[in-house]
C-alpha cells in the first residue's frame, strides 16, 4: 500500500502508492510511491557502491540500539551485507519534464480482464474471511478485495527486493530531488520500523531477524499481499486469523482485515458511495475547472455541487437520496493526453471514501482505479441508506467552513501529523 504522503513525484506515489502507509513527518506515509503509471515493480536489482556513507547507517543502528534496547550485535549482524541498490534510485527518481500523466493508460492497467478475472476468484475462495471484515469494518468486500489486487494481483507480484536494501538506499542515498532531504527522512524512519516489526517477530532469534530484513518488498519498501509500508504494519495491521501472529505475505486473512482496517481508521463511512460522476457542460466547466484544486480536502458539499449544477439530484445515487446534502466532497481530475498538447481530462466528484482510498495511496489515479475495479467485481457505488433517512436538500449552506480527510488513530506515539496535506500526484 503505500505510506507516502501526496508525493511531488507521480513515481514516487506509484512507489509507494499501493502500500498502506502510516502517517509521518511531512509526509502522509499510507502509500508506497507508484511509478509513473505502472503496477508495481517487480524487477531484479542491481547493486551500486555509489554514494552512500555507510557511517550514516550505522549511527542509525546505533541509535535504534540505544532507543529499544536492541542488542547492538543482532543490528550489526543484520545489516552486514546490506546493498545499495541503483535501481531503486532509477525507480523513484522525479519523472522528466515532459512526462504526461495519462488516466486511460493508468487505468488499463488495473481494471482489465485478467485482473478482474482473478479478483473473482479471489473473492470466492476467500468468501467468508471478506464478508467478516466488512461486517467489522463497514468496508465492502469488493473494495478489499480491489485494493489487494491493485496492489499485488493476489500476491503475484510482492517485489523482488530484499525490504533493508530498499529501505536503506532511499534513507541515505535518495536520488537528487527537490525534496530529497525530507525523503531520506521519511525512509529513515520506515528502516527503524522495519528494525522494530522485525525485533518483535524475531523473539531473541538472530536467524529469524535477519529473515525478516532479507524478506521481498517493492522498490518503495513495502511488503506483503497489501503492500504496507513497515510502519503501517505496526499502526495498522492485524492479525485476521488469530494465530498470534499478524503476516501479510502469507495469510489472506491477516492481509484481508488489515486493508478493511485501514481504510476504517481512515475514515471509511459505511453505506456510501466512493465517487459520483459530474454534469460537465458549457455551464459547469468553468467551475468544474476551478474546484479541481488538486487539494485532498473534501470542501464543498453535496448541496452546493447540486445548486452550482454540477450534480443533479437524478445524477447517480442521488436519485435514491442516499447521501445527506451536507455531506462534502471534492473534484477529482485525471488528466489524459488531448490532441494538439491539450490535456484530456475526466472529472468525478469524491466523497469521504474516496479520500480513504486516497490515504492508501495519495494518487487520485489509485483511488479511482479501486473504485472502478471493486465495481467490476460487483460493488454498487451508491449509498446503502433510504431516501426517508435523510432529510430533503435544502439551500446551499453559506459557511465556509472545510473539513479535511479523517487522520488515523495512532498507535506509534513517534507518528506524526502533517500541517498541510500535500497534492496528490495523480
Amino acid at each position: 500500500m503505500n505510506f507516502l504522503p501526496f508525493l511531488s513525484s507521480l513515481t514516487l506515489t506509484v512507489l509507494l502508492g499501493a502500500c498502506a502507509s502510516p502517517t509521518q513527518p511531512t509526509t502522509t506515509p499510507n502509500q508506497q510511491p507508484t511509478n509513473n503509471e505502472v503496477e508495481t515493480h517487480t524487477g531484479k536489482s542491481t547493486i551500486s557502491s555509489a554514494k552512500r556513507d555507510p557511517s550514516s547507517l550505522k549511527e542509525l543502528l546505533d541509535q535504534v540500539s540505544r532507543q529499544q534496547n536492541i542488542p547492538l550485535v543482532f543490528l550489526d549482524s543484520g545489516f552486514k551485507d546490506v546493498q545499495n541498490l541503483s535501481q531503486v534510485k532509477k525507480l523513484v527518481a522525479p519523472p522528466p519534464v515532459s512526462f504526461q500523466k495519462n488516466w486511460r493508460v493508468y487505468r488499463s492497467r488495473f481494471v482489465e480482464s485478467v485482473r478482474i478475472r482473478a479478483g473473482l476468484t479471489f473473492i470466492e475462495q476467500n468468501r467468508a474471511a471478506l464478508e467478516a471484515a466488512e461486517s467489522e469494518s463497514g468496508v465492502p468486500h469488493q473494495v478489499i478485495a480491489a485494493i489487494i489486487g491493485v496492489e499485488t494481483i493476489y500476491g503475484r507480484q510482492m517485489g523482488n527486493f530484499r525490504v533493508k536494501d530498499v529501505l536503506s538506499t532511499l534513507a541515505f542515498d535518495y536520488p537528487e530531488a527537490p525534496n530529497q532531504a525530507a525523503r531520506e527522512l521519511l525512509f529513515q524512519n520506515q528502516l527503524k520500523d522495519l528494525i522494530i516489526l522485525c525485533w518483535q517477530e524475531a523473539k531473541n532469534r538472530q536467524d529469524a531477524f535477519n529473515r525478516c530484513l532479507n524478506q521481498s518488498s517493492s522498490y518503495a519498501g513495502a511488503i506483503g499481499l497489501p503492500q504496507f509500508m513497515p510502519g503501517s504494519i505496526l499502526q495498522f495491521a492485524t492479525d485476521g486469523d488469530g494465530d498470534g501472529v499478524i503476516d501479510l505475505r502469507n495469510s489472506r486473512r491477516d492481509a484481508i482485515f488489515s486493508v478493511a482496517n485501514f481504510l476504517k481508521v481512515h475514515g471509511w463511512q459505511p453505506g456510501m458511495p466512493i465517487y459520483f460522476p459530474v454534469i460537465q457542460n458549457e455551464q459547469t466547466q468553468a467551475k468544474i475547472i476551478e474546484l479541481a484544486d488538486g487539494q485532498p480536502i473534501a470542501k464543498i458539499t453535496v448541496a452546493e455541487l447540486i445548486q452550482l449544477g454540477i450534480l443533479e439530484p437524478s445524477n447517480g445515487d442521488l436519485l435514491q437520496g442516499g447521501v445527506e446534502p451536507g455531506s462534502k466532497a471534492l473534484i477529482v481530475d485525471l488528466p489524459s493526453p488531448g490532441v494538439n498538447q491539450e490535456p484530456d481530462i475526466l472529472y468525478v466528484v469524491g466523497l469521504q471514501n474516496f479520500l480513504s482510498i486516497v490515504n492508501y495511496n495519495r494518487s487520485y489515479f489509485y483511488a479511482q482505479s479501486v473504485a472502478e475495479f471493486a465495481q467490476a467485481l460487483g460493488y454498487q457505488n451508491k449509498s446503502a441508506l433510504a431516501r426517508d433517512q435523510i432529510e430533503k436538500p435544502g439551500p446551499a449552506p453559506a459557511s465556509k467552513n472545510r473539513s479535511t480527510p479523517a487522520k488515523a488513530v495512532k498507535k506509534d506515539s513517534k507518528a506524526k501529523k502533517s500541517s498541510k496535506p500535500p497534492k496528490p500526484s495523480n
